[in-house]
């Protein structure tokens, strides 16, 4: 199992959980001691360094992955920020957008081959209950017009739905969900005042990532859902457009590029779902 920002907050108490149970957990983080010390403490089978913003080191760390192990079970793209201003990262892409869609969108793809490979293969995505505020600005998905810090990230959780419907739709071998963590006593999003609301009111992390171990290790029935509570919720009526989510992956596909590896049976390629 891989799980992507794993050295704090709910990511850590999920691979914590999953490496408790069994598995042999990789963790990705982006400060290699910090990485190093969490994979210690939770008996971690290894570690992973990137700085998932920036889609070069995306497919670097992809191929690390993939030249260490032939086969993966689980993905948790559990990474993700919130940012009250507009920041763009090395690449010039706006950071919401990178981090929190065109990260676990590229990541992955890149590690098909592997989850083809692995045993009843399973992709958890970390979304949000923001997403029903949110709406894919096609014409203007970096907000280069009007940033606002939450219509940016509420845009991301609703990426993250549509992008696993799409993934599931494509791969029907790969059981990919996604799932609301709750309102949970985190630092993240320390800058703006809900979050900060939330950090001192909210659930504990061991509590929020409940659902991510649920998914991630639990007998699940069917793919392109969404969790809260370890229970599957109808999402907001504009996560189930799977028009958009065709339309996303397109433009998801452009923003990264060409696959140099993808499995050569991956179904449904390039195919519009009928609406």
């Amino acid at each position: 199992m891989l799980v992507t920002g794993a050295t704090g907050g709910i990511g850590l108490e999920t691979a914590r959980e999953l490496a408790r149970r069994g598995a042999a957990v990789t963790v990705l983080g982006r400060n290699p001691e910090k990485t190093a010390r969490v994979a210690a403490e939770i008996g971690a089978a290894g570690t992973l360094i990137a700085d998932l913003a920036e889609m070069q080191q995306v497919r670097q760390v992809a191929a690390e992955f993939r030249d260490r192990v032939g086969s993966l079970d689980v993905l948790v793209n559990n990474a993700g920020a919130f940012y009250t201003e507009r920041h763009e990262s090395r690449e010039g892409t706006e950071l919401t957008w990178a981090l929190n869609h065109l990260a676990p969108f590229l990541l992955t793809r890149e590690l098909l081959p592997l989850l083809r490979a692995g045993k009843a293969s399973r992709v958890v995505t970390v979304s949000s209950g923001a997403h029903a505020m949110g709406r894919i600005r096609f014409d203007d998905p970096e907000f280069r017009r009007g940033y606002s810090g939450w219509a940016a990230y509420g845009q991301s959780k609703l990426a993250n739905i549509l992008f696993t419907r799409e993934l599931a739709r494509r791969n029907p071998w790969l059981q990919a969900n996604t799932l609301h963590p709750g309102f949970v006593s985190t630092g993240f999003g320390q800058d703006n005042p809900l979050f900060s609301l939330g950090s001192r009111l909210g659930i504990s992390p061991q509590q929020g990532a409940q659902t991510s171990i649920h998914l991630a290790a639990d007998p699940i029935g069917g793919s392109g859902r969404y969790f809260v509570e370890s229970r599957e919720t109808l999402p907001a009526a504009q996560a189930l457009d799977d028009g958009a989510a065709y339309r996303l992956w397109m433009l998801s596909e452009e923003y990264v590029g060409g696959a140099a590896y993808l499995p050569s049976d991956v179904e449904g390629r390039g195919q519009q779902p009928a609406h």
